[in-house]
Parts: structure tokens; sequence; C-alpha cells
């Protein structure tokens, strides 16, 4: 998803367009009246407003976390389909209580947690997120060596697109997911022009419909992502990250690294005596927690809430230890 991480997605977006939403998910907007999550009394849950972000991993997070507080701790869950750095601008107005997948994001943690503290970081999720550069497996199987990114000019063209200006395209997903690519082209001479597919599942279809065609794409993807196990899509290997090797977004020329990723929190939240609060404290999982959950909603086409519930069933033991 990315999806983080990454320097990320998108630059700095003013208080302007708090109200940007996307509809893959329903939920009401940032900018929309609701008692924050920190209103409530101690020991009361109250309104829990819960960002959620354009990748059926989050909403698969999202759905098992807002169905136990629902269920289990009273509360009124109000989700806000937001953009990954939207959603911090709305902790310092209670109009966000938590961010349950961030990827990365060292510069919006610096600002709001560090510099402005109206946010917190709640730790791990459990999820190992990592990014990356991926094609089809057929192209793999029939060019083996083009799984090192030194020789992708040599088939740059196999890749042009009428998007891509007379170069390679590619393909990235939601313009708001963290990503170094159009540096990275840059930095490693490639002749590529970064295209962007505009959601994650014009993304997923790109690659499904690559693989059944044998057509060329190569595409930033990440894990958790449940459509790994319809298509098991080959990475291609850049020159391997090390330490701030990505520090200046501009000058970027290495691999993504992988991501812890975590939940944030904002401070009132925090401070709020809500249940909810020690839910999102104690959610964590693994990759393949999620994977399932997401494939319920994406492949399965199920309700979130039915996902959830279908997962919350199978595994009580993981959902009181949430709630001890």
């Amino acid at each position: 998803m990315a999806r983080q991480a990454r320097q990320w997605r998108s630059g700095a977006v003013g208080m302007a367009v708090l109200g940007l939403t996307l509809t893959s998910c329903g939920g009401a907007k940032v900018g929309e009246t609701a008692d924050a999550g920190s209103s409530g009394s101690s020991g009361t849950c109250g309104t829990f407003n819960l960002a959620v972000n354009p990748w059926v991993g989050y909403e698969a997070n999202a759905a098992v976390v807002a169905q136990v507080a629902e269920t289990e701790l009273g509360c009124k869950v109000v989700k806000k389909d937001l953009k990954a750095e939207i959603g911090w601008q709305g902790f310092a107005t209670g109009e966000v209580d938590a961010i349950l997948e961030n990827w990365g994001h060292e510069e919006l943690k610096k600002k709001y947690i560090v510099q402005q503290k109206t946010a917190v970081d709640l730790g791990s999720t459990g999820n190992q997120g990592i990014i990356g550069w991926y094609i089809p497996p057929w192209i793999a199987e029939k060019h083996p060596d083009i799984t090192d990114w030194k020789n992708l000019n040599k088939y740059a063209s196999n890749f042009e697109t009428s998007e891509s200006d007379g170069k390679g395209q590619l393909l990235d997903g939601d313009p708001s997911y963290q990503t170094n690519d159009e540096a990275l082209v840059k930095n490693l001479d490639l002749d590529f022009k970064v295209v962007y597919a505009g959601s994650e599942t014009a993304l997923i279809q790109a690659f499904r419909n690559a693989e059944k065609n044998k057509e060329w794409v190569i595409g930033y993807f990440y894990e958790p992502q449940w459509f790994l196990s319809e298509v098991p899509l080959v990475h291609i290997e850049l020159p391997p990250h090390t330490e701030g090797c990505d520090a200046d977004p501009a000058k970027v020329a290495c691999d993504y690294p992988v991501f812890d990723l975590d939940k944030i929190v904002s401070t009132g939240f925090a401070e709020s005596g809500s249940p909810a609060y020690e839910l999102v404290k104690n959610f964590k999982w693994t990759n393949e927690d999620q994977n399932t959950v997401a494939k319920y909603i994406a492949l399965d086409k199920m309700k979130p809430e039915a996902a959830a519930k279908k997962w919350i069933a199978a595994n009580p033991e993981k959902v009181k230890a949430w709630l001890e």
C-alpha cells in the first residue's frame, strides 16, 4: 500500500483539502460534524472516528476493529475515507481519532508527533509492509534476467503505452500512495515514465490482465496484499536499501525498506479514557490475517462488516487478547 514508507505518497496537503474523500469504503468526511472520540467521559466509548485509507488491506483492518468496537465496547464508529496523509491533519481537531496502518511517513511523524504533539505512535500492527516493483510471472519465466534492474532498459520498449511518451510505462497506483518511483526512474537512469493507474483496483486489474493475456506490465505493488495468492507477481531487484539511502526524496536510488506498519492516534484520543483507545493499542495481527479479510472483501465480494464477522468468529482468542 503503500501501502509506506516511502517519502510518501504526494506532497504536503493544506487543511483546505481535508474534505477530500474516496468512495471505496463509505463513511464520513473530515469536516463533518461528529463528536470526537476524546469527548467521551473516562471509561465510555462514545464516538470513535476512524480514518480509512484507500487500499483493501487497510479496509480489512478498519472493518475488524470497527466491528469489535461496536459489538464489544458499544462504540459509535464513524469511518472517514481519507488519503493517507490527510488523516493526520484531523488529529488536532478531534475529527480523526486513529489511523490503523501507517506506512512510515517519518516526515509526518516529525510534524505531528514531535513538533505539534497532536499524535501518538501506538506501535506495530504486526504487519510487515513491503513495497517494490513487480512484473507478472509470465515475463519473468520468459525473460529471467529482467528481474535485475540493470536490465530494465533492455526491455523498456516492450512496456511502452500511449501514456508513457515513448518510454516504458511504470504503473503506479493511487497518487496518494507512498512512492519513490519517479525519483528512482530518474536517478537510476531508466528509460521509463511513471503513470498512475489511479487506484488499487485498477493496478490489480492491470496485473491480472497482463498475466492472462501475456501483456507487458511492470508496476508498483506491495505486501500484505491478498492478490499475490491469485497472481504470484515477481519482484524486481532494485539497489538494496541501506540506512539513510532514502533520506532525500529527490535523490533516492535504492529499494524500499521493509516497513513495520504501525498505528497512529490523536493525543486527545490517547488521553480520553475511551476503551476504543485500548482496543487500538492492543490490536495486532499477521499479514495472513489481513490478507484473509481483504480477500473476503475484494475477491469474494463480501461486505466489510460481513467479512469482519467471519474472521472474528474464526479467531476468538485473538480478539479476546485485544480486549484484555
